[in-house]
């Protein structure tokens, strides 16, 4: 092992190492194992908490915008930490939504209403316009954003 150290939230330990067989380096991310967050979606199924499935969402909101992937990482990250900090066991697949909108909002005007589009269904361009108006007033209100 060549170094191993802790994310800054102390949820998981960054280690690089190198292969013995080929020399070639390479990096693992350790996390502990926690007990099952069951999402519970709209029809009343319940599947456990995918990290990867939030991810690909994030990913999928912030194409082509000036977003890394540490930072979709991060945001990943926050969003498991909020959910698991106040639920013990279920969560509505509504609230997971809400706070990765809540967190898109605050990174990336553009990757937030992309993602609100989907996952608010919007079925109309009025809808899509009135979202913007509002991210517009909210920003004039909070400052501007540069997107």
């Amino acid at each position: 092992m060549l170094e191993s150290r802790a994310s800054e939230d102390q949820s998981t330990v960054r280690r690089r190492r190198e292969c013995v067989s080929c020399q070639r380096r390479f990096t693992t991310y350790e996390r502990v194992e926690l007990t099952p967050l069951l999402v519970v979606k709209k029809d009343r199924s319940r599947e456990e908490f995918d990290r990867e499935k939030v991810r690909r969402g994030i990913a999928r909101a912030c194409e082509k915008r000036p977003i890394t992937s540490e930072q979709i990482e991060r945001l990943v990250d926050a969003v498991e930490r909020e959910l698991r900090s106040e639920f013990e066991r279920e969560v509505a697949a509504s609230e997971v939504g809400a706070r990765v909108m809540n967190l898109l909002r605050a990174l990336d005007g553009v990757a937030y209403v992309r993602f609100a589009s989907v996952y608010r269904e919007f079925r109309d361009v009025q809808t899509f316009a009135q979202e913007i108006l509002q991210l517009l007033h909210q920003q004039g209100v909070n400052g501007s954003q540069e997107d």
